[in-house]
């Protein structure tokens, strides 16, 4: 499974190390120039091998991660650990989780449909109460 001494593709290795859902959304990435390997753009097919840093945005975060091994394969969310270390800083990570928060507390129930002219309303009042 894992390859020592050589190199994998950057597309194939971040999927294979669960930081994309699919090898296409991490070639994408790389293609949009999302992906940077030791501060220099990356294309998919560029090889990365162990030590090197990887920085990339998904989801609105930039994370920043090391290469701690070399895997082509999908491993398991468990083993993922064991292929690289996040150096991604925590208070940017706390910052989004905290975005998300405050974009999911205002969100309607799926299937109410919209809202009628008085809860439009009452909601339009909320909102600028709190500017």
């Amino acid at each position: 499974m894992s390859k020592e001494g050589r190199s994998v593709r950057i597309d194939k290795w971040l999927w294979a190390t669960r930081q994309f859902k699919t090898r296409s959304l991490a070639t994408e990435a790389c293609r949009a120039g999302k992906v940077k390997v030791n501060g220099a753009s990356a294309k998919p097919s560029k090889s990365v091998g162990v030590g090197e840093v990887i920085t990339f945005r998904k989801s609105g975060i930039g994370k920043k991660v090391e290469v701690l091994g070399l895997v082509e394969k999908r491993v398991g969310a468990k083993l993922v650990c064991e292929y690289l270390e996040d150096l991604t800083p925590k208070d940017e990570l706390e910052a989004e989780k905290n975005r998300r928060r405050e974009r999911n507390w205002a969100k309607r129930p799926t299937g109410m449909g919209r809202p009628t002219k008085s809860q439009r309303r009452a909601l339009e009042e909320f909102f600028d109460r709190q500017d």
